[in-house]
C-alpha cells in the first residue's frame, strides 16, 4: 500500500448474528462507495460470522489519492435499523457495527535503489590487511532507516555480500513486526464500538442508506 491509501476494517464488535449479517450487506456498499469515489478498493480478509450470510469482520484495503477524506467520512459507528432477519420477533430493532481506518503494515521489498553503499577502514582484529583496505561495507536502507556493516570478511566483496544477508534479514524483522502490530490493533477494533453516534445509518431489509 502506497501513502496514498490505507486499510478499512469492518467489525461486527462481537455483536450478535444480525450484526454479522449487517457486516455482509454493509461491505459492499463501502466497494461502491469507494469506487465511485474514485478509488480502488480489494478485499484483503474476513472472518466468517456465527450464521450463513454472516461476516464478523473484513479487511479492505483502499487505494487512490482521496483515501483519507473518504476514510474520514466512513470511520465510526454504523447503525442499520430493522428487524432481525434471522429472529423476526425480536423487539431489537437497532443493530451497530464499526469501521475503523488501519495504516497497512510497511512493505519493506529489496530495491537497489533504496540502499546507500559506504566503503569504510575496516578496523579492529586482523592485521595489517585489514586496516588498510576499504574492505568493510555499510549498508543503509533509506526508506526504512536501516543500517548494517560487515566487517569480519578480508575481502570486500565478501563483505558486502554479508551486509546484504544482514539488511536482508533485518528488513523481514521489521515486516513481521508490523504486521504483528497491525494485526493486534485489528482485534482490539472488535472491543472498541460505540454503539450510538453513527456516521452512517441504514433501514430495512434493502439496506437503504437514510439520508
Amino acid at each position: 500500500m502506497n501513502a496514498a491509501g490505507g486499510w478499512l476494517q469492518l467489525s461486527s464488535g462481537r455483536g450478535p448474528a444480525e450484526c454479522g449479517w449487517v457486516i455482509a450487506q454493509l461491505l459492499p456498499k463501502l466497494v461502491a462507495a469507494a469506487t465511485a469515489a474514485g478509488l480502488t478498493a480489494k478485499l484483503l480478509d474476513s472472518s466468517p460470522g456465527p450464521l450463513p450470510g454472516t461476516l464478523a469482520s473484513a479487511l479492505l484495503a483502499v487505494d487512490g489519492e482521496g483515501f483519507e477524506p473518504f476514510a474520514r467520512d466512513w470511520t465510526g459507528s454504523v447503525q442499520w435499523i430493522g428487524a432481525s432477519p434471522f429472529r423476526p420477533a425480536h423487539k431489537r430493532r437497532n443493530w451497530f457495527v464499526a469501521i475503523d481506518r488501519l495504516d497497512a503494515p510497511r512493505e519493506l521489498p529489496w530495491r537497489a535503489d533504496d540502499v546507500r553503499v559506504e566503503t569504510l577502514r575496516a578496523g579492529g582484529p586482523g592485521g595489517q590487511h585489514v586496516n588498510r583496505t576499504d574492505s568493510a561495507v555499510r549498508l543503509t536502507h533509506r526508506p526504512s532507516g536501516l543500517q548494517v556493516l560487515a566487517r569480519e570478511e578480508r575481502s570486500q566483496h565478501q563483505n558486502r555480500r554479508l551486509a546484504e544477508q544482514r539488511l536482508a534479514a533485518r528488513l523481514a524483522a521489521l515486516a513481521r513486526t508490523d504486521r504483528s502490530d497491525t494485526d493486534a490493533e485489528r482485534w482490539r477494533c472488535h472491543d472498541r464500538l460505540i454503539r450510538g453516534n453513527a456516521r452512517r445509518v441504514f433501514v430495512g431489509p434493502g439496506f437503504d442508506e437514510r439520508g
